[in-house]
């Protein structure tokens, strides 16, 4: 029987945050596309309410943060101790090219928000894409 390798939990943390991060940036990116931005927040008048497609691509990006990450956490653990078929590894690295290659694809477009909103709500999906992530890894990796 082969020996399972143990990885350090702070290893797989640090890669599935970082994976978490990259794909809620994707989603982000291609949610602009789209017309779904977080700089619809700063763009209507105080007494109007949110638009509909900034709450949409708030949740879009917290939910992308936080299910990559716990899936990360979880491909991460069972790929250290052999548990994944190689097809799988394969189909689950071509899925991730993917999706990072539309998003390299949507932010080469012109920008239709102005600069500033663009950066601030780039920066802000950063920080939630990052907070949600972190999130699903260490509940990925709670053991009871």
């Amino acid at each position: 029987m082969a020996e399972t390798t143990i990885f350090p939990h702070r290893l797989i943390l640090a890669g599935a945050t970082i994976s978490g991060v990259m794909l809620a940036l994707a989603v982000h990116m291609l949610g602009q596309r789209f017309g779904l931005d977080l700089g619809g927040l700063w763009q209507g008048a105080p007494a109007n309410f949110m638009p509909a497609g900034s709450a949409i691509a708030w949740w879009l990006i917290a939910a992308m943060g936080f299910v990559s990450g716990y899936v990360t956490a979880n491909l991460m653990d069972s790929a250290a101790s052999g548990r994944i078929p190689r097809r799988m590894r394969y189909f689950l690295i071509g899925i991730g090219v993917l999706v990072l290659a539309g998003a390299g694809q949507a932010a080469s477009a012109p920008n239709a928000i102005p600069t500033a909103s663009g950066v601030i709500a780039g920066l802000i999906a950063l920080v939630l894409g990052g907070i949600m992530a972190f999130c699903g890894a260490h509940f990925a990796l709670k053991k009871v």
